[in-house]
């Protein structure tokens, strides 16, 4: 049986009790909602279930919404890719945030918060495609992403270990040139990763050619697949006589 979408573990007391009741639509319950990610962000926990309320809310109580947690709401969404939370708070914000600037007729004083939406949008398509590589060239190469990732505790290292666990669900070995650059490390920084954190082997194949091996799990694991039809003779006739039936 599957996780249910609406648990988190970590989920204080006081926000599993505004959850289940009607206070989750209480414009009253933005600030504790609002702290609760400022919390997310600084001890690595997560909450979808919370987030997305709180982007609700925003929703019915617009006066109310700070631009600073929404980025950091969707920045916390792209740490647990593959999962579609990303998407899931992107379909719930206004409308004229999802335009680029440039195409936006009616430009608010929500221009800012337009462009981060659309830069977090930029890397969690890349994320989406598995270009890793160009996730982190995107990362460095503008100032305002090193500001919209600053509250989020670990982001890195928790990019990277989700990448790793993407890639451990793929393959079973991979170039040590290619994982350097999907991990944004090299050298002893990516070795003490690999084999620390990730677990796997880092070694040479038989032309020299440095790779990592990733242990065989029920993901990556190769299996045949045979498919076996039981179809009687007496189906076949019952097909062959209709076929020479005069139609009434």
């Amino acid at each position: 049986m599957g996780v249910p979408f609406d648990y988190a573990p970590d989920r204080p007391e006081y926000i599993e009790n505004i959850l289940n009741g009607l206070d989750r639509y209480n414009p009253e319950t933005t600030t504790v909602f609002q702290d609760y990610v400022t919390q997310q962000c600084e001890d690595r926990t997560y909450d979808c279930y919370a987030n997305l309320a709180l982007l609700k809310l925003y929703q019915f109580n617009p006066h109310l919404t700070r631009d600073e947690t929404i980025t950091n709401i969707l920045v916390k969404a792209l740490t647990v890719f593959p999962n579609p939370d990303f998407s899931l708070c992107l379909h719930l914000l206004p409308p004229h945030i999802l335009i680029t600037p440039q195409h936006n007729n009616n430009p608010t004083t929500d221009a800012p918060l337009s462009e981060a939406v659309q830069k977090l949008n930029v890397l969690s398509n890349h994320l989406a495609a598995a270009q890793y590589t160009a996730f982190w060239q995107t990362l460095d190469s503008d100032d305002l992403y090193a500001d919209l990732v600053a509250d989020v505790s670990g982001f890195e290292e928790l990019m990277r270990v989700r990448i790793a666990v993407t890639v451990s669900q793929a393959v079973r070995e991979i170039e040590r040139s290619v994982l350097e650059g999907w991990l944004s490390l090299q050298g002893a920084e990516f070795e003490r990763f690999v084999r620390e954190v990730c677990g796997w082997e880092v070694g040479v194949d038989e032309e020299g050619v440095g790779v990592v091996k990733v242990p065989l799990n029920k993901e990556n694991e190769a299996k045949g697949t045979v498919v076996r039809e039981n179809v009687k003779f007496d189906q076949f006739s019952r097909m062959i006589k209709r076929a020479y039936e005069q139609p009434a």
